[in-house]
């Protein structure tokens, strides 16, 4: 996109898909909320807890490698309007449940109903992520800032629904919530369909399944990096951390969970918040716009194994610890939040350089592939977090993390400089 008069259609179809994007997450971020506490205070353990996101993790992988093709053969804001959709229809049936349900079929109803808001997550974000590769500009390093401000601005987004989420649940209990939710996303995906520009490609009818495997070592390292890094953050983030946190804070009185709520919803709030902003300033952050591809390489390797030292450190702390204490909990309060930070800066780098690897030609299927690998991630983390939190605790939980984000780190240094 190099005239000028293509460049203010783009930037107009941008602002659309970034802003039925925030839409999007924001609400996710508030069902995750929603349901971690309220099945939480229904008496489910972490491991049941872990099996409520699977199929939302399992879809991810699956419609991520579909939702690359489907792109590209029907167009990417037909895999926009989709993902907004069947969100609305999530939000919906999950209103359906019915408190009197076996523990049982409870779990296995609320999996199916992830799971289609897992694959409404996974299509929405990558149309978003595959436009910025298409519309931004191409000089002075337009493609990183117009990626880290997508993905930056929609952490902060999601972060506030993490805070949405637990006060609404707080307020309104959990159909009330559900079904508002449902509401002001069907007036945003409404007027999204009349007002989206002009500037996204309408599909390629010759399109076959079989592209969507890349042939590209690049995307193949950097896929398996991402599988390591987002394992390593969902293993402490999904479930092991709120319920240390529920069972550290709460006293177990009404108004005591309430204030519990308030308080694991703003910390998820600030942590995504805080990632979300340190995402969009990356490119300031690392002075890319006078680097080279090579040079932005190098720093992924670098800031991947600062990231490493994080939890680490976090889990020394609590073998020493022990039984939960408060200078316990403010050090995972600092750590994690120091962990969110250097984290944003390596999945920035991570979200640009798998632009830059790619070509415009087959943009959604690589990034589907990618973000394939990001859903993996994701699931094997949830699996863990419950498993590992309620197995071995504190240390156990994050000692898992710290090793995945080694393998992260080891993985990223087999990525080169692409020959063009």
């Amino acid at each position: 996109m190099t005239d000028s008069s293509a460049r203010p259609k783009g930037l107009s179809a941008y602002i659309a898909v970034t802003a039925a994007y925030w839409a999007f997450m924001l609400s996710d971020g508030a069902l995750r909320m929603l349901v971690l506490l309220h099945f939480h205070t229904l008496g489910f353990s972490p491991v049941q807890l872990a099996y409520l996101f699977v199929l939302y993790e399992i879809a991810g992988i699956v419609t991520n490698l579909c939702a690359g093709w489907i792109a590209a053969r029907f167009g990417l804001t037909s895999t926009l309007y989709a993902g907004l959709g069947l969100q609305v229809l999530a939000l919906l049936a999950l209103a359906q449940l019915d408190p009197s349900w076996a523990v049982g079929t409870s779990v296995v109803f609320v999996m199916l109903v992830q799971g289609a808001s897992g694959v409404a997550k996974d299509l929405a974000k990558m149309s978003s992520k595959s436009a910025v590769k298409l519309l931004a500009p191409s000089e002075d390093g337009g493609l990183f800032r117009w990626v880290a401000l997508l993905t930056g601005s929609k952490n902060m987004v999601k972060g506030a629904g993490f805070l949405l989420g637990a006060a609404l649940l707080a307020m309104f209990g959990f159909v009330g919530a559900v079904l508002g939710m449902a509401a002001i996303l069907s007036v945003i995906l409404l007027a999204v369909l009349i007002a989206m520009p002009e500037g996204l490609p309408k599909g390629r009818k010759g399109t076959k399944f079989s592209e969507v495997f890349s042939k590209s070592a690049n995307v193949n390292w950097l896929s398996a990096a991402r599988v390591f890094l987002f394992g390593a953050r969902d293993v402490w983030f999904v479930v092991g951390i709120p319920i240390y946190f529920y069972a550290v804070l709460s006293d177990g009185t009404t108004e005591g969970n309430r204030a519990t709520f308030f308080m694991i919803g703003t910390f998820m709030a600030i942590w995504v918040i805080l990632y979300g902003l340190v995402q969009a300033n990356a490119p300031r952050i690392l002075r890319a716009k006078d680097r080279s591809e090579a040079s932005l390489i190098n720093a992924a390797r670098t800031w991947g194994w600062g990231l490493t030292a994080v939890p680490v450190i976090l889990t020394l702390v609590a073998i020493t610890a022990g039984e939960p204490q408060i200078w316990l909990t403010l050090t995972l309060v600092f750590g994690l939040l120091v962990f969110g930070a250097i984290f944003a800066v390596n999945s920035s780098l991570h979200s640009y350089l798998i632009l830059s690897f790619t070509k415009a030609e087959r943009v959604t299927m690589d990034v589907g592939f990618y973000y394939m690998a990001n859903a993996a991630g994701r699931l094997v983390g949830t699996l863990l977090s419950g498993l590992t939190y309620q197995a071995g605790g504190l240390a156990l939980m994050l000692g898992t993390a710290a090793a995945m984000v080694a393998a992260s780190a080891v993985t990223v240094g087999f990525l080169k400089p692409e020959k063009r």
